[in-house]
C-alpha cells in the first residue's frame, strides 16, 4: 500500500527502504474486532479505543476509531 499522507494509519507501519504501507496483522485484527463490538452497541468508541490500546500498544483516540468506523463500515 503506498502511503497517502503524513499520518500512519491505525494497523499499518511504514516502511522505510521502500516508503509503503506494511499491514500488521494483529492490529487489522484487532480493529475488526473493535469495530463489530462498537456497531453492535457494546462498547463505547472510548472503551473501544482503550480495548485497542490495551491489546496492540497503540494508541488511537476515540474520534479516530470512529472516523474509521464510518470511512470503512
Amino acid at each position: 500500500m503506498r502511503r497517502t499522507s503524513s499520518t500512519i494509519p491505525f494497523g499499518y507501519n511504514l516502511d522505510e527502504e521502500t516508503n509503503q504501507l506494511v499491514p500488521v496483522e494483529e492490529q487489522l485484527a484487532a480493529l475488526e474486532e473493535v469495530k463489530n463490538y462498537v456497531t453492535s452497541k457494546a462498547f463505547s468508541l472510548r472503551e473501544g479505543a482503550d480495548y485497542l490500546y490495551h491489546k496492540t500498544g497503540r494508541p488511537l483516540s476515540h474520534v479516530g476509531l470512529g472516523h474509521i468506523i464510518k470511512k470503512n463500515g
